[in-house]
Formats: structure tokens, sequence, C-alpha cells
């Protein structure tokens, strides 16, 4: 059962995003909880500019979709290409599904850099939905990953969600901006209020 609704929630989340129709087994709908098929309905409703309303739990639950996405697979990494859903196959494209911003999504500096999307903050103050951004050189050394948690009280790693070269989407302890001199920084999407 609860596989069952793991692949259901994934996929009402990935018929959202794509703005798609599915249809479901029937076994399958009437297993899906109606507080989700509500969320969805919610969600589908609005448009893509109306990302700012979204929740860090909505932001984590879009980045978990890219990780099957590609028929029980991860999405592959591109940066010359979009995925089905519109956005781009990079690391920013990645992340701007997962924040819900318009497609195709900003790049990496411009998350970074563009107050209106996100702020600094130190990296002690990172939650989930906040991005860790390396902004600085070129497209091959630029970098983006979505925050999930801390893995100890010591903050000496934390879990992340990425779409990284050579590999695609992927969801793994990091350690990128915790040592001193890091070119990664902190960003918290503005949408998140706080």
């Amino acid at each position: 059962m609860r596989r069952t609704m793991t692949t259901l929630s994934t996929l009402a989340v990935t018929v959202m995003l794509t703005g798609g129709a599915t249809a479901l087994p029937a076994h399958a709908q009437e297993a899906t909880p109606s507080r989700f098929t509500t969320a969805v309905a919610a969600s589908s409703a609005r448009p893509p500019s109306a990302a700012a309303k979204s929740t860090r739990g909505q932001t984590l639950q879009r980045a978990r979709v890219w990780l099957t996405a590609n028929r029980g697979r991860q999405v592959p990494y591109s940066q010359a290409k979009k995925w089905r859903d519109g956005y781009r196959q990079d690391c920013s494209g990645y992340a701007s599904m997962a924040l819900g911003l318009a497609k195709p999504g900003p790049n990496t500096v411009a998350l970074a850099r563009t107050r209106s999307l996100t702020r600094p903050i130190a990296i002690s103050q990172l939650k989930p939905g906040d991005l860790v951004i390396d902004a600085i050189g070129d497209s091959s050394s630029r970098h983006v990953v979505i925050f999930e948690k801390w893995n100890n009280t010591a903050h000496s790693s934390y879990t992340a969600y990425e779409q990284r070269g050579s590999h695609g989407t992927d969801h793994r302890s990091l350690t990128y901006g915790l040592k001193s001199g890091s070119q990664f920084k902190a960003h918290r999407p503005v949408q998140f209020g706080d």
C-alpha cells in the first residue's frame, strides 16, 4: 500500500507539473487520500507565476519528482535540453522547477543575485527548501542544490537534492559551503516569506 501511495503521489505531482492528464486505475483512484487530491487540484489550478505561495514542503515534494520521472529513473542532466515539464535539465532548471518558478527557469547566477527570488543567509540558517549556490565561474563550475535537512547536530553535512552532470537528479549527503572560503553560499527563496 505504501509503495502504491508513493507511486501515486509521484504520478499526481508529475501530472500537476507537466499540465498533462493521466488516467489512474480505478483501484488507485480509490486509494488516493482526499487531502492529497485536494492539494494537487489546488496547486494545478494556480498559474506558475503564483509560486510566491509555494511552501517548503511543496518545494521538496516537487524536487522528489525528478528522481523517478524518467520511467522510474532520474531525469538526465543536460545544459541544452528541457525536460517534459518545460524546465531546463541542468541544476538551475531543476531548482526553478522545485520552486515553481516560471519556465524554463533562471540560471544559477540569477537565482543567487535576483533579490525578488532569493536573499543571502548564513549557512547555519538553512531550512528545508533553501538553496546552496556557487554562482562564481562559468557554466561548468556554477552549481545550485536544494537543501533538505542537516544530517547531524554538528552541521558537518546535510542532505540535498541536486541535478548533476553525468548522473542526473540525485538526493544525497553533501558538504558544499561548509568549509571556510567556499564559493557555495546559502540563499533563502523569498517566496517562503521568512
